[in-house]
Parts: C-alpha cells; sequence; structure tokens
C-alpha cells in the first residue's frame, strides 16, 4: 500500500529528530578529555561480570551443574536402595520356597512312612489270618483223620460204632461168621476177620491196621452191609436166606 506525499514527509521528519536527539545525548555523556575516557571506560568493564540479580556470573553459572550432580546422586542413591530391596526381596522369596519345599518333602516322607507302615500292617495282619486259616484247617482235617478211640471187647466196640437199631443184626451175622474173632480165618475161601472180607485186604480202605484191629474191621463191615444190602439187618435176611452174604 503506497504512503501518501504528506504523510511520507511527516514519517521521514520525525525520525531525523530522533537521530539529532539521540545524538546530543551521546555527546554529554562522553567526557571531553582524554584520561577520563579511559577512567569512565574501566567501570563499563567491570559492569558485564556482574548478573542481573547482583551474584557474579560464574557462580550463577554453577548453581545448574550442583543441581544436576545432587539429581544424579539421588537419582543412583535410589538405584542403589531399589536394588537393595529387591535383593532383600528376592533373597525373602527364595527362603520362603526353600521352607515350603522342606516342608513338602517332609510331608510327603511322613505319608510315605505311614502308607508303608500300613502296607507292613495289612500284609502282617494278612499273613497271620491265613496262618491261622491254615491253623484251622489241619487241625480240622487231624480231627477228621483222628480214629477215635474205642475200648473194650469186640463186642463192646461194635455197640460204639453201630447204630443201635441195627446191632443185633450185625451181631448176628459176626457170630456165624467169625465167632467175634478178629484174627479168624476161613481155610477154604481165605476170608478173614470178624466179618470175614474176602480177601481181607478190602478192610484196607478203612484202615491199615485191618489185620488187627477190631474197630477197623466194624467199620469197613459196617459199610459193605449198608452198600450191598441197605442195612445190617437186610443183610442178616439175605443171610438167612443163603448163609452167606
Amino acid at each position: 500500500m503506497q504512503l501518501s506525499h504528506a504523510r511520507r514527509n511527516s514519517l521521514i521528519t520525525g525520525i531525523t529528530t530522533l537521530v539529532v536527539a539521540s545524538a546530543a545525548t551521546a555527546a554529554l555523556a562522553i567526557p571531553q578529555s582524554g584520561g577520563n575516557v579511559a577512567e569512565a571506560a574501566a567501570p563499563v568493564a567491570g559492569v558485564a561480570g556482574v548478573s542481573v540479580d547482583g551474584q557474579p556470573a560464574a557462580e550463577q553459572a554453577q548453581v545448574p551443574q550442583a543441581d544436576a550432580a545432587a539429581a544424579q546422586a539421588q537419582a543412583q542413591a535410589q538405584a542403589q536402595a531399589d536394588a537393595a530391596a529387591a535383593a532383600a526381596a528376592a533373597a525373602a522369596q527364595a527362603q520362603a520356597d526353600a521352607a515350603a519345599a522342606a516342608a513338602q518333602a517332609q510331608a510327603q516322607a511322613a505319608a510315605q512312612t505311614q502308607a508303608a507302615a500300613e502296607a507292613k500292617a495289612q500284609a502282617d495282619a494278612k499273613a497271620k489270618a491265613d496262618a491261622d486259616a491254615a491253623a484251622s484247617r489241619s487241625q480240622e482235617r487231624a480231627k477228621l483223620n483222628a480214629k477215635p478211640s474205642y475200648s473194650g471187647s469186640p463186642r463192646e466196640i461194635a455197640a460204639q460204632i453201630v447204630p443201635a437199631g441195627q446191632l443185633q443184626c450185625f451181631s448176628n451175622i459176626v457170630s456165624h461168621e467169625s465167632t467175634w474173632n478178629p484174627l479168624a480165618v476161613n481155610a477154604s475161601s481165605g476170608a478173614y476177620g470178624l466179618v470175614q472180607a474176602l480177601p481181607g485186604s478190602k478192610m484196607a480202605s478203612a484202615g491199615s491196621d485191618w489185620r488187627t484191629n477190631p474197630a477197623t474191621q466194624i467199620k469197613w463191615g459196617l459199610d459193605y452191609m449198608n452198600s450191598r444190602y441197605g442195612s445190617p439187618c437186610a443183610a442178616w435176611s439175605f443171610w438167612q436166606a443163603h448163609h452167606w452174604y
């Protein structure tokens, strides 16, 4: 935008007046003698080392450096404190983990010991039960295999073995066959014993002492009469009809 001629002349006149006033002020401030010029300049040089707040500029420059060093030292101290705290926490955690592991191991060992003790107790109990059962079976077998003790004459022993209702029939047969002699032998047939078993060795099924033991011969004779005729009385009926049985 172009200024008008009158306005431009007014602006130039203002600037010229300002320059002239500044020059006059400078002339009044400068001393007239040369020696005074140096003296006046000296204080100006000294003023250059003073800050706005009146402290030396060098001291003022050292303040940020000191603050930075203090901040760095504080940061290092904080880092060391944090590291020490972390190390202490790690050590405490490691100690707690070790204690927990030891407690767990101890608990497992105790559980294993308890389990082993219970297993041993069960095994011992089973072994004892098996042994008791075996002993009981052995006693039962011994009782079954044990031969009753009979005493008295062959007739008296027969009364202890043969049922009372069949005893008379049994006695009739034995009286005719051997006259109650356990060592009787039939000279013609070889029949032997109280009931004249033929051959006599058949009576071994009732006992190995069949040759001399009246009880063994009576047991065999009773079993023979029951199995062949049904009873001693039925055998006696057959004997009466045939004179043998």
